[in-house]
C-alpha cells in the first residue's frame, strides 16, 4: 500500500525523476537502566526494556546505519547500556562483524555506555 501511496504522488505531482521505494526499517531497542533510573530510562519505550520502532529505509545499508545511530546515549547516568538490532523490510540487518547488535559498531560506545554513577 505504501508503494501504491508513493506511486500516486509521484504522479500526481509531475514527477518524471526515477521513484525510489522505501521498506520497513524496524529498529529494535533493548535498554539497560542504570540502577534506580528504570523508570526514565525505559520512557522512550512506553516504560518497558524493549521495544520496536519503524521507520522507512531506501536499502538495508540504510537501514544498518539508522541501526547505528540509534545506540547514541546522551543519558549517561540513567542509560548504562542499549542493544539495539533491525530488519529491513522483514529481514535480519547484520552489523558489520555479521552479529545482531548494532552498538557494537557504535563510534562511542565506551564513552556513551557504562557511565552510571
Amino acid at each position: 500500500m505504501k508503494h501504491v501511496i508513493l506511486l500516486l504522488s509521484a504522479l500526481f505531482l509531475g514527477s518524471s525523476a526515477a521513484i525510489a521505494f522505501a521498506a520497513s526499517c524496524d529498529v529494535g531497542y533493548t535498554r539497560t537502566a542504570c540502577p534506580g533510573k528504570e523508570a526514565t530510562s525505559f520512557k522512550k519505550c512506553d516504560g518497558k526494556a524493549s521495544c520496536t520502532k519503524s521507520e522507512a529505509a531506501d536499502s538495508m545499508e540504510a537501514c544498518r546505519v539508522k541501526a547505528v545511530a540509534a545506540c547514541a546515549n546522551d543519558r549517561l547516568d540513567i542509560t548504562k547500556s542499549k542493544v539495539v538490532t533491525a530488519t529491513f523490510d522483514g529481514k535480519p540487518v547484520k552489523n558489520k562483524a555479521g552479529g545482531t547488535d548494532h552498538c557494537l559498531d557504535y563510534a562511542n560506545v565506551k564513552t556513551e555506555f557504562n557511565q552510571c554513577d
